[in-house]
């Protein structure tokens, strides 16, 4: 029944006007502004939105944060509900298993970051959550099937998105503020930090899982170790 309802909403995404829609700044300002009180609320849902259904950009919601709500509650709106819709993402490849996650992620996200599944080293996750660029949301799908508990995972997701969001929400309020020159500021400075990103992106991520081989390296000795001494004292 969940496939058949995923499937459902995927479909009319794209079929309909609701694609268009999320792709609008415009339109999206307008909705959200038209619910009057109820609008924070609107935003926190819609954040959550963009990380379950992956054709929404989260770029362009964190910033419609920023320019309706302003740098400091843009941002505590838009994380409540990027947060959120990463623990629903969890949640979800916790319950329905490897089947559902492989029809929502790709196969080449799925190689690349599958020894994550076996990793029990937090911060190696974490980590991986700073670097710009990486696919986030299949992520929270992905470490849905490993080890990690919902409180490692929501202080991962939290505090690994929040960087992003606070620039992207302050560009949002440069926009609403008129301030062009501090937003190009903003835009030339991200743009350097991603392209040297992009540069060693490859080479992080082999060093981030050859460290997770000499950790698991490491702990299978620590197990054979003791494993020995309790055989020794028996006799």
């Amino acid at each position: 029944m969940f496939f058949i309802l995923a499937a459902s909403l995927t479909y009319l995404l794209y079929q309909s006007d609701l694609m268009q829609f999320f792709m609008s700044r415009e339109r999206i300002l307008i909705f959200i502004d038209s619910l009057g009180q109820w609008a924070p609320v609107g935003l926190i849902l819609l954040q959550a939105l963009q990380v379950v259904v992956a054709p929404i950009p989260g770029e362009l919601t964190n910033i419609i944060g920023g320019f309706l709500y302003g740098p400091v509650w843009g941002t505590l709106l838009s994380t409540i509900g990027v947060t959120t819709g990463s623990y629903i993402a969890f949640i979800l490849a916790r319950s329905f298993g490897q089947p559902f996650v492989e029809k929502y992620v790709s196969k080449s996200i799925i190689r690349r970051f599958d020894f994550l599944l076996h990793h029990k080293g937090i911060f190696l996750i974490f980590m991986i959550f700073l670097i710009p660029g990486t696919p986030k949301d299949s992520l929270c799908y992905l470490l849905g099937l490993g080890h990690l508990t919902s409180v490692e995972f929501l202080a991962i997701s939290g505090i690994g998105r929040l960087l992003g969001t606070i620039i992207e929400t302050v560009g949002g309020d440069y926009i609403r503020n008129e301030q062009y020159r501090n937003l190009f500021v903003l835009i030339g400075g991200s743009l350097v930090v991603i392209f040297v990103t992009m540069i060693y992106k490859q080479k992080l991520e082999r060093l981030f899982r050859k460290w997770h081989v000499m950790d698991y390296k490491k702990k299978k000795q620590r197990k054979r170790k003791r494993l020995i001494g309790d055989l020794e004292g028996k006799h």
